[in-house]
């Protein structure tokens, strides 16, 4: 006994740390495209609202929601910001930009324009001194493409590496596969990022695997789970089916609930627990090419299709190396009979306390 409760503790304590963190999806994503046209160049910065609240006030009446006369009244500060925020040097000159046309998508994002009017002859540096402002962990992808729209430098930005130095020469010399190999390993990278903090997805893929007593169960509900986000993969991709994330989130607190509920009715022997997560699976998969899509993420020559791919694939081993962690525990605590029922149990209820959490932050919240 002395051994199984304090590993039935730990068990709880790191689901209590996982659930702990309400932020699901902090928004820590934006999108920086630049296009260098013959006589100016045009710049165009994606963000989520969130991410510049704190530094332009919008809440002018001070009763805790933002209404869309605020948000309308906001965007000349906005723009103001990005331009005084965004450096842009070209050949070696530092050009400034007027604050531009400022637009809201209906997803709680903003698009800021900006134009600088000089040419770009050999060289142009691009500074996001925005990302100063914002937590350390926000990355912001950059595109640059010619007026013809060939990809001339793709990089994914970060607070301590804000800055791009593009020479035209030898952007001419280089081989397009290189520029397809680094946009793929920074989204494979962002992929494995937000499974590890996508608190919500973590909690979901413990409830699913906490009935599980051995490899095989667990390695269908993975395989599932991985099929799901494939097919999700292509029909983002090929927008053959869009969700809006008003109907995602919510829904996806809402599967959390449900698995955890079941695991507490059903008890550790639910049928069909692999065909559940393939269709809840589906769900989650909208979720997570949603974040490259409501920030008009894409690479320059590829679209969509690259950046979800390595997105979703840096998720899958993220996911899997969770697992590998995760599982032993679980396999040992479901193995002890003094621990087995209340581990599932106590577990799923956490697991359903925090999906309604989730659900009614992101449906009444």
């Amino acid at each position: 006994m002395t051994i199984r409760l304090p590993a039935f503790g730990l068990a709880l304590l790191l689901l209590g740390l996982i659930a702990g963190r309400a932020d699901a999806h902090p928004p820590g994503l934006s999108s920086l495209d630049l296009v260098l046209k013959p006589d100016h160049v045009e710049a165009t910065a994606t963000f989520a609202l969130q991410d510049i609240e704190a530094f332009v006030a919008m809440d002018s009446d001070l009763d805790a929601e933002v209404s869309d006369a605020e948000r309308e009244v906001a965007k000349p500060a906005i723009a103001k910001l990005l331009a005084e925020q965004l450096r842009i040097a070209v050949d070696g000159v530092e050009v400034q930009s007027q604050p531009g046309p400022v637009s809201y998508d209906g997803k709680n994002n903003a698009q800021v324009e900006l134009q600088y009017p000089l040419a770009v002859q050999r060289q142009l540096r691009v500074q996001s001194g925005f990302l100063a402002l914002l937590p350390d962990g926000h990355q912001q992808y950059l595109t640059v493409r010619d007026a013809a729209g060939k990809s001339l430098a793709e990089k994914m930005l970060g607070r301590n590496d804000d800055q791009c130095l593009l020479t035209l020469a030898a952007v001419a010399d280089s081989a397009a596969p290189q520029a397809a190999f680094a946009a793929f390993g920074d989204f494979f990278k962002l992929g494995i990022e937000h499974i590890l903090t996508g608190y919500d997805h973590l909690l979901f893929l413990f409830a699913l695997l906490a009935v599980t007593h051995s490899l095989w169960p667990a390695l269908k509900i993975i395989t599932f789970f991985t099929i799901a986000h494939s097919i999700t993969l292509a029909c983002a991709g090929l927008r053959l089916v869009e969700l809006p994330a008003s109907f995602v989130e919510p829904f996806i607190a809402a599967t959390i609930i449900y698995v955890g509920i079941e695991n507490i009715v059903r008890g550790d022997q639910p049928k069909g627990r692999h065909w559940l997560t393939f269709g809840f699976g589906l769900i989650h998969g909208f979720g997570f090419a949603g974040v490259l899509q409501e920030m008009n993420i894409s690479a320059a020559d590829t679209g969509i299709l690259l950046p979800l791919l390595a997105f979703n694939l840096g998720i899958e081993s993220g996911q899997i190396a969770v697992a590998a962690l995760v599982l032993p525990l679980i396999w040992w605590l479901n193995n002890q009979v003094a621990t087995a029922s209340r581990f599932l149990k106590g577990g799923s209820v956490a697991v359903s306390v925090m999906g309604a959490f989730w659900l009614v932050e992101r449906t009444l919240l």
